[in-house]
């Protein structure tokens, strides 16, 4: 029997005399198997909980077991849905909705990155910028709606700044997040190379804050539908929201569903193009999701 003496690193090798022992056979990376075993999704799974949801919803109607004063059957929704798109009332509030959202989202955005920027490229900046919005951070925007009221009236301008509102502080904080979170052997490096402010804003640090930015941007689409479920039934005269306030009115309970599920096709479908969109820019990144 010949003996042997293992060095225990990453890579194992032997030494003096005997059998070598494999870089593969000690190599710890972890397996695909294992990443399987932490819970990789399947393509589709998302939509199984829906559809579980969904076969809920109908089961319960066709047994009798779900009251309709309650909860109208789906095929009672489904209808309801396409009288409204017959008469063009759907369309004609859906375009309300996507405009005022879009406005709050472009503005809410744009406000969320520029504080980020310069909350966390200055110091001066972050000490200016950071606490009141981690004050703001614990007020609710239902909170802030008489004054926004007070001050801009019931009109187009409250809304879309109400929504600017709920979008912009998931912009701030997880950008804001990830320019604090760049590593420091970057920096280190871009001042090896002698990179310019301009160069180091644009190589490093850009980059370094664009999965904080992306994570934001998915709490900010959200953020938005909130938002405008809340602003759309403040005095509105059209959007989802008004169709649906005026439905209660009436005790028209299946144009309420269909609303409401307006509003998650809404924000499900936002959500999944901001996903695809973080998938194609962080490319690079390997996670479970890949």
């Amino acid at each position: 029997m010949s003996a042997a003496v293992t060095y225990a690193g990453p890579r194992s090798r032997t030494l003096g005399y005997g059998p070598r022992t494999s870089a593969a056979a000690t190599d710890i990376r972890p397996a695909a198997s294992t990443r399987l075993r932490l819970g990789r999704p399947f393509r589709g799974a998302r939509m199984l909980g829906i559809g579980a949801l969904a076969a809920i919803w109908v089961t319960g109607s066709a047994t009798g077991l779900i009251d309709p004063r309650i909860l109208p059957a789906p095929w009672t929704v489904v209808t309801t849905g396409i009288d409204l798109v017959s008469t063009g009332r759907l369309q004609e509030n859906l375009a309300i909705s996507l405009q005022r959202s879009a406005l709050g989202l472009v503005f809410g955005v744009s406000i969320g990155v520029v504080l980020a920027l310069l909350a966390g490229l200055s110091r001066l900046g972050d000490a200016l910028i950071d606490g009141p919005i981690q004050v703001k951070r614990s007020i609710p925007n239902l909170a802030l709606l008489p004054l926004l009221i007070l001050w801009f009236g019931i009109g187009e301008d409250m809304k879309v700044i109400t929504i600017a509102i709920g979008v912009f502080l998931p912009i701030y904080i997880h950008t804001h997040n990830g320019l604090r979170s760049i590593d420091a052997r970057f920096v280190e490096l871009s001042e090896t190379v002698a990179l310019s402010r301009a160069q180091f804003v644009r190589r490093v640090v850009l980059p370094g804050a664009l999965p904080g930015f992306l994570l934001g941007l998915r709490f900010a689409v959200t953020g938005s539908m909130l938002a405008l479920v809340v602003v759309e039934q403040v005095n509105a005269t059209a959007g989802i929201g008004y169709m649906m306030e005026l439905a209660r009115t009436y005790g028209q309970t299946e144009i309420i569903f269909v609303g409401l599920v307006v509003y998650g096709v809404l924000g499900y479908t936002a959500d999944a193009v901001v996903r695809l969109l973080q998938r194609r820019a962080l490319s690079w990144r390997k996670t479970l999701e890949d």
